[in-house]
C-alpha cells in the first residue's frame, strides 16, 4: 500500500467514526462548558468537582474514540455519574442466603438508618447534657443491650466479635491458660484460626479432648492456678455429626473457674425458627461470667462485637488499655441502639417469612416477565442462614428463575443484582428481598434482557460484584 493510498484510508476510517479526527477534536466541547451544564453543576456540589470532572474526561474520551457523537457528552457524562462520591455500590440480595459475608452481612432497619443519620452530626455520645460534664461513652446504647438481656448486668461494645473475644483473652488471661475443647478450634473466615486469635493476646491455650467428643471431666482435669477462664465457642459455621459429646456451659460453670462463651451468631434471646442456636440470656442464665457476640449477624445490627456479663468482668475489659484501640463510633452506638430497641430488623422478617407468600410472589414476578417476552418461571428454593450462623440449617423459599447468561448482566445493572447460579439457571431467591422491592426487581431483569444496565433517571456505570456464593462465613 502507498502512502497516499494509507492516507486516503485513515480519513475514511476517521469519518466512519464520526469525522476526521481534526473535526472531532474541533466539535469537542471544552471541560468548562461541560461542567457548567445544570445537571452537572448540581452533581458538582453533590458529589465534588473532581469526580465529576473524571466523569466528564471519560466521556470526552469516548468522544475522541468515536463512540459517541461530541454533542452527546454532556448527557453521557450524567447518565455514567454515580450515586454517590463512594465506591460502594447498593446490591440487591437474591441470593437467598440472609447474612451474606460479601455483601456486609446484616441488613440494617429503617430504624438504625435513621438513627445513624440523626447521630451524623455532633451528638451527646460521651456527654451528659444536664451536667454539661463528660459521661461514659455511648451510654444509651449500653443501656439498651443490658434491658434487652436481662440476665447480664453489664455490656461493653467494640468493633466485631472477633475483637470481643481478644479483649476477653487479653484482659483476663494474658501470660496464663485458657481451657479449650479441640473440637473448638474453629477458622472464623478468610483464614483467620481461633488458636491463632488467642495466642496473639500473650494466652496459652490448654487444649482438653477430642475433636467429636469433650466432656466436663477433661475441663476439670485442666483448670489449675494458671487457668485464665475456661472458654466455650459455639461451632456457629459447621457443624460434627455422629459419635459426638459436648459439655455444656452449665456444667462447665460448676467448675470453679469464669467461663467466656461465644455464641458467635449474636441471638440475645432464643429464636423458635432457630432452636439449635444458643443466645446470650440462655448462656447467661446457665452461669457463663461473659458473652461475646456479633452484632452484624442474627441481631440483625451493625458490624460490632458485644461483650455481656458480670459487672465486675466487663468493667475491667472496658477499662483495659485495648479497650480504646477497638472502640466503636458514634454510627455504631447509634444503629446497635436502635436496631435493640426499634422494630423488627430485616434478618427477623426473612427469617419468618411465610414460603406459601414467597411462592406467590414468585409466580406473579415470573408471570410478569413472561408477558415482557422474557424467560422465567417459578420455582422452589432453599435459602440459608450464611455468616457463619446456623450451619446445616435450609429455610423453604421460592425464587425466580432465569437463563444462566442473566447473572453477569444483573450484577453489572443499576442497581446490582445478585442471584445465584444453579443447575444452570440464575435463581433470584426472594427470601432475601424485601417485598416492596418486587417491582424494582422486575425491572431491573427486563433491563438486563434488554441488555440495558442504567437504572431509569439515575447515572452509574457498572462493577462486578462479586460471586454468587458467599465467601467466608466467618465469625468475626
Amino acid at each position: 500500500m502507498d502512502r497516499d493510498t494509507a492516507t486516503a484510508t485513515t480519513r475514511t476510517d476517521r469519518a466512519a467514526a464520526g469525522g476526521t479526527g481534526r473535526d472531532v477534536r474541533r466539535r469537542l466541547p471544552r471541560t468548562d462548558a461541560v461542567l457548567a451544564d445544570p445537571r452537572l453543576a448540581e452533581a458538582t456540589g453533590r458529589l465534588g468537582r473532581a469526580l465529576v470532572k473524571s466523569v466528564v474526561a471519560e466521556a470526552q474520551e469516548r468522544a475522541r474514540r468515536g463512540e459517541i457523537p461530541p454533542e452527546s457528552v454532556a448527557d453521557a457524562a450524567v447518565d455514567a455519574l454515580p450515586r454517590t462520591a463512594g465506591g460502594l455500590r447498593p446490591v440487591v440480595n437474591a441470593t437467598g442466603v440472609l447474612l451474606h459475608t460479601n455483601l456486609g452481612r446484616a441488613p440494617l432497619s429503617r430504624a438504625a438508618r435513621d438513627a445513624m443519620s440523626a447521630a451524623c452530626g455532633p451528638t451527646d455520645v460521651e456527654l451528659d447534657l444536664a451536667t454539661g460534664t463528660r459521661s461514659r461513652r455511648g451510654a444509651s446504647a449500653l443501656a439498651a443491650l443490658v434491658a434487652a438481656v436481662p440476665p447480664a448486668e453489664a455490656a461493653h461494645v467494640v468493633n466485631n466479635g472477633a475483637a470481643a473475644l481478644a479483649l476477653a483473652a487479653t484482659a483476663l488471661a494474658a501470660g496464663k491458660e485458657i481451657v479449650v475443647s479441640r473440637g473448638e478450634m474453629v477458622e472464623i473466615g478468610d483464614g483467620f484460626r481461633l488458636p491463632d486469635l488467642l495466642v496473639s493476646t500473650g494466652a496459652r491455650l490448654r487444649e482438653v479432648g477430642t475433636t467429636n467428643r469433650t466432656s466436663a471431666e477433661d475441663y476439670a482435669a485442666a483448670i489449675g492456678p494458671d487457668t485464665g477462664f475456661v472458654l466455650k465457642v459455639h461451632p456457629s459455621n459447621f457443624t460434627v455429626t455422629g459419635f459426638t459429646r459436648s459439655a455444656s456451659v452449665a456444667e462447665l460453670a460448676r467448675l470453679g473457674a469464669p467461663v467466656v462463651a461465644d455464641i458467635g451468631s449474636g441471638l440475645l434471646r432464643p429464636e423458635p425458627v432457630l432452636p439449635g442456636e444458643p443466645d446470650a440470656a440462655t448462656w447467661l442464665r446457665a452461669g457463663a461470667a461473659l458473652v461475646t457476640a456479633s452484632g452484624d449477624k442474627l441481631l440483625g445490627g451493625p458490624q460490632c462485637g458485644l461483650l455481656l456479663g458480670r459487672a465486675g468482668l466487663v468493667r475491667r475489659l472496658a477499662r483495659h488499655p485495648l479497650a480504646r484501640a477497638l472502640r466503636v463510633d458514634k454510627l455504631t452506638l447509634a444503629a446497635l441502639e436502635a436496631t435493640v430497641r426499634g422494630p423488627a430488623t430485616p434478618v427477623h422478617t426473612m427469617l419468618h417469612a411465610d414460603p406459601r407468600r414467597l411462592r406467590a410472589r414468585a409466580e406473579r414476578l415470573a408471570a410478569a416477565l413472561r408477558g415482557a417476552g422474557l424467560e422465567a418461571r417459578a420455582v422452589d428454593s432453599a435459602a440459608a442462614v450464611g455468616g457463619g450462623g446456623a450451619p446445616g440449617v435450609t429455610l423453604p423459599s421460592a425464587a425466580v428463575a432465569l437463563p444462566e447468561e442473566y447473572a453477569p448482566a444483573l450484577r453489572l445493572g443499576a442497581p446490582a443484582v445478585l442471584g445465584r447460579v444453579e443447575g444452570g439457571r440464575c435463581l433470584l431467591d426472594l427470601r432475601t428481598v424485601p417485598e416492596e422491592d418486587d417491582d424494582a426487581l422486575a425491572e431491573a431483569v427486563r433491563r438486563a434482557g434488554r441488555g440495558d444496565r442504567r437504572e431509569p433517571g439515575a447515572g452509574g456505570g457498572g462493577r462486578e460484584s462479586g460471586p454468587g456464593q458467599e465467601d467466608g462465613q466467618g465469625e468475626d
